[in-house]
């Protein structure tokens, strides 16, 4: 679910403009973006689904921030398979060698 959240290039753009730390609404996050506040939502929509945004409620606005987490998870397990594979490669490499 967290590589289809990332794999579309609004939500990307979205993960960058939320990944400085600030809480931003939907009406910040459509501005210059040339879509609307449904589109913005429903994007909005799909990251928090994949874990990586949440929002808080504060007045009458939600306000949506990035969470890291599921990104490092990804990241260390993307770098324990890349060490499983190294490791592979090099007993492949000392068999043909022989």
């Amino acid at each position: 679910m967290l590589f289809a959240a990332l794999g579309d290039e609004t939500r990307l753009v979205l993960v960058g403009r939320l990944s400085h730390g600030r809480a931003s609404s939907i009406s910040q996050l459509t501005k210059g973006s040339g879509l609307t506040r449904q589109a913005i939502t429903k994007h909005l929509r799909v990251l928090g689904d994949a874990g990586l945004v949440h929002s808080t409620k504060e007045g009458r606005e939600n306000l949506f921030e990035f969470n890291p987490a599921p990104v490092d998870e990804l990241k260390a397990y993307l770098e324990r398979v890349s060490a499983d594979w190294d490791a592979a490669l090099g007993r492949l490499r000392k068999f043909v060698e022989e």
